[in-house]
């Protein structure tokens, strides 16, 4: 059976206060026994000496024995006791009680110890005689022992008083229980309330709790425990707080991260997963807790991070993930210090990276091959004025004349790659204004009204007057349909119409630039705006094209905060449709 404390501080205080009754009864018993026996002797002591000196003053009665008798009993009576007078030698003068059988006076150790003593100095001796309690007092005539006056008391007056003693110790003593027991319940009661009301604070700072307080404001030990558990709720608070407010920062670090953290502990689990690695390796959150094969059931990462594991240094590896949008992942996995161990691999999206790498190569390869075609028929020209064609001019004309033609060349790829890298820098600097769309349209058909109607095209302007206005900038909106216009004036053939329209949405105008000209293939649309990219390179040169406008368009439209597309048909006609947001006149302002 559980024990309470209450419990335990009563059986405790209960056993103690037994204990102590039992011993201060049983000595205070014994003690008072003694007293009570000594009281009564020396009572008797003072009544023999009494009786003595009484058969002292009747000792000229000394041979009437009539009279001795009832000096005894006189006596007797005064003395309330058995009253015997006795000659020194034994001989009885006066008994207060008569005896059924002769008794040997002489041969009592008290009328031995009597007669023994100085007659000079009066004295006694007592025993206890079986029930009696008897005492022998010698009395004097000239100065002379001349007898022994015996006093007897039946003990039966000691076992009342004894008993009454018994009573009265016994009653004190239950009630001094009965009171201990009640201060003892009383005071478990106080004790076992403080400290039940510190386990129950002590219970409730264990639950997570720790705004809970004891407020133990006395002196005693319960009063600096319950001081004690206050400091500790305020410092585990305190400690909590910074910890709680550490793993939110942690926490914010790692979700706004764009790299991926991945945390193993010793047995290979996982125990943190950050946002951005959820979204690269596309798994839920519900990851934590499993193996890194039980989420994502990839060979080469499981190769590198076991490598990781065994390994005293960093390891770094870039793996291919084939989900549903590829992506090609730096990681890098190394082991945690300290005893709890474990594996911390970081990843790096390396994707984006790569691509404009190979971009990057691949322009350089474009330029590259771009600047080669025409470099080479300039050096090949000026070789052959300055070796076979220096005294024919026909020939020399017709040679500067390639000359020409791959120098202008030139010069439009450089200007071309010089705004394309402008633009992708961020280095040109658009001034955006609400614009008239058809303003626009004619200042740029103006340029082209010549060339056009040599080739046989007709350029027409089918923009509405009323039309809403564009934001943009207009040197930017200008270059874009410039490219757009010239593109349809040199690929379309003579009889071809080229139409700039407009057509007004909620929150944006579409402005298009059409030709019923020999359309494109649909296998070369999704890469028209790519750098250098021709649906037909040979031609392409022949009409001067660098391969680069189409590129320059879209960035500068996607500059505008626009959109560009292209629809075609082959042997119907192609679409461009530049969409720019819709506007009211307002001042100019710059973005970069």
């Amino acid at each position: 059976m559980k024990l309470g404390i209450r419990a335990k501080l009563f059986l405790t205080s209960l056993g103690i206060i037994l204990v102590s009754v039992v011993v201060a009864y049983g000595y205070s018993s014994d003690r008072l026994e003694r007293e009570l026996t000594d009281r009564v002797r020396a009572e008797l002591i003072v009544r023999a000496k009494l009786v003595a000196l009484g058969a002292e003053s009747s000792y000229v009665l000394w041979e009437d024995s009539a009279r001795w008798h009832a000096l005894a009993r006189d006596l007797g009576r005064r003395a309330n006791a058995e009253v015997t007078l006795l000659r020194k030698d034994g001989t009885v003068l006066g008994d207060s009680r008569e005896h059924d059988e002769p008794v040997s006076w002489s041969d009592r150790a008290e009328v031995r110890g009597a007669l023994a003593l100085s007659g000079a100095v009066p004295g006694y001796a007592s025993v206890v005689d079986g029930h009696m309690l008897v005492v022998a007092v010698p009395f004097a005539r000239a100065d002379e022992v001349a007898g022994v006056a015996r006093v007897a008391l039946p003990l039966t007056e000691i076992d009342v008083a004894r008993a009454e003693l018994n009573r009265t110790l016994t009653l004190a003593t239950a009630i001094a229980l009965a009171a201990a027991i009640i201060v003892s319940i009383l005071a478990a009661e106080l004790a076992s309330r403080t400290a039940r009301s510190l386990t129950e604070v002590a219970r409730l700072m264990a639950g997570g709790d720790l705004s809970a307080r004891a407020r133990q404001t006395g002196d005693d030990e319960f009063g600096e425990l319950g001081r004690a558990l206050d400091q500790l709720a305020k410092n585990l608070s305190r400690t909590l707080g910074d910890l709680s407010e550490e793993r939110d920062r942690l926490g914010g670090i790692l979700a706004s991260m764009q790299e991926g953290v991945l945390l193993l502990d010793r047995s290979g689990h996982i125990f943190v997963l950050n946002p951005s690695l959820r979204e690269m390796l596309l798994v839920g959150p519900d990851s934590v807790g499993k193996t890194v094969l039980g989420v994502v059931r990839h060979a080469e990462l499981k190769e590198l991070l076991d490598l990781g594991r065994r390994s005293l240094e960093p390891v770094t590896r870039e793996i291919d993930f084939g989900t549903i949008q590829p992506r090609r992942l730096q990681v890098r996995a190394a082991q945690l210090p300290g005893d709890q161990g474990g594996l911390l691999a970081v990843f790096v999206d390396v994707t984006e990276v790569r691509r404009l790498e190979s971009l990057r190569r691949e322009f350089v390869a474009n330029v590259s091959h771009e600047l080669r075609t025409p470099v080479t028929a300039v050096r090949s020209a000026a070789e052959t004025l300055q070796n076979a064609a220096s005294d024919d001019p026909t020939a020399t004309k017709a040679f500067l004349g390639i000359i020409e033609r791959n120098a202008e060349r030139l010069h439009d790829l450089v200007e071309d790659l010089l705004d394309l890298s402008r633009i992708e820098s961020r280095g040109l600097k658009l001034a955006m204004e609400p614009l008239s769309v058809d303003a626009v349209y004619d200042q740029v058909l103006s340029l082209f009204a010549e060339r056009a109607a040599k080739r046989g095209t007709a350029l027409r302007n089918d923009a509405a007057e009323e039309l809403q206005r564009v934001i943009a900038d207009r040197r930017a909106l200008e270059h874009v349909l410039t490219n757009l216009v010239d593109n349809a004036v040199k690929y379309c053939p003579s009889g071809t119409t080229i139409r700039l329209r407009a057509v007004a949405h909620e929150q944006d105008v579409e402005l298009s630039v059409e030709d019923n000209g020999p359309g494109i293939e649909q296998r070369h649309l999704p890469r028209l705006f790519e750098r250098f990219y021709r649906v037909d390179a040979g031609r392409s040169r022949d009409v001067g094209g660098t391969g680069l406008g189409l590129s320059i368009v879209k960035h500068l439209v996607e500059a505008m905060d626009g959109s560009v597309r292209v629809e075609s048909t082959p042997g119907v006609g192609t679409k461009f449709s530049v969409v720019l947001k819709r506007g009211l006149p307002q001042e100019k302002r710059e973005v970069a």
